[in-house]
């Protein structure tokens, strides 16, 4: 499991620029989903909350705005690309009651029984060992500390991924299975392994909701939105070696979903996700 630790750790620094190039566009799109989850998890004025896979801070930042100057947030994310522009971000709101920590937060050793609450938005479906990287969590938790977090549910019910996976599909073919376990954002869609991971993990008093939503993928010419699902979204990747005319019909292939897709308010499709929360 320490190669695959390793392998994300890689890819998520590899990728991180192009994380923080497209950070408006995703925030938009995720942050529906995000003010559901911070909702659930009610963070109070001088709490100390842990921000799991915070990327470029935005959960981070207004979870500091929540717990007020008494509080204090630490966002960890195995990416340092993402976590240096959550830091100046941070600076720029004179958020001074943020720290950002480069670490795999499933592995991480945190201050035994710190934080009153820990959180994630889309950022805690990566830990190679799952009961272990929640295991973890929870000895970071003082006793009777809120654990919530936002998760996709599976691919077939999230049509912002399945179309342009599709789209692509229409060139090169279906994907080669995947394996649903394996470390990545649909690692967790199973309300089942949820509830058997956090048990798993020592986590009382869970609670595993759906949470059903369109999400918008913002506007932009076709070209733009094109770069945006060939640089960002699973099931759109093409291959490293592949040649100037498979790419050109790919993206020929994205450019007619995206136009299909197109309204006045963007590219609008359909999200599916759990809302989970449980007690250390």
């Amino acid at each position: 499991m320490a190669d695959v630790a390793e392998a994300l750790r890689t890819y998520w620094n590899d990728r991180g620029p192009v994380w923080v190039e497209y950070r408006e566009r995703l925030d938009a799109m995720l942050a529906p989903l995000g003010e559901a989850a911070i909702a659930r998890l009610h963070p109070d004025p001088g709490e100390h909350v842990l921000d799991i896979g915070c990327g470029t801070g935005t959960t981070s930042l207004e979870l500091a705005r929540l717990v007020g100057e008494a509080g204090h947030v630490t966002g960890v994310d195995v990416s340092a690309p993402m976590l240096d522009e959550a830091r100046r971000r941070a600076v720029d709101a004179g958020l001074g009651n943020t720290e950002f920590v480069v670490a795999d937060a499933g592995a991480h050793q945190f201050e035994p029984r710190h934080f009153d609450a820990a959180f994630s938005r889309m950022g805690i479906m990566f830990f190679a060992e799952p009961v272990a990287g929640f295991t973890n969590l929870r000895r970071a938790l003082r006793p009777g500390g809120r654990l919530t977090f936002v998760c996709w549910r599976s691919p077939a019910e999230n049509s912002w991924v399945t179309e342009p996976g599709q789209a692509v599909a229409e060139v090169l073919g279906p994907p080669d299975p995947m394996d649903p376990d394996a470390p990545g954002p649909f690692s967790l869609a199973s309300a089942d392994r949820i509830s058997s991971v956090l048990t798993g993990a020592g986590l009382v008093d869970i609670d595993i909701t759906p949470h059903d939503l369109p999400v918008n993928i913002g506007g932009g010419t076709t070209d733009e939105l094109v770069r945006y699902y060939v640089d960002l979204l699973p099931g759109a990747a093409i291959p490293e070696n592949a040649d100037e005319h498979v790419i050109d019909r790919v993206k020929a292939a994205l450019g007619a979903m995206v136009d299909r897709r197109r309204t006045a308010d963007g590219i609008t499709m359909g999200a599916a996700a759990w809302l989970v929360s449980a007690r250390a």
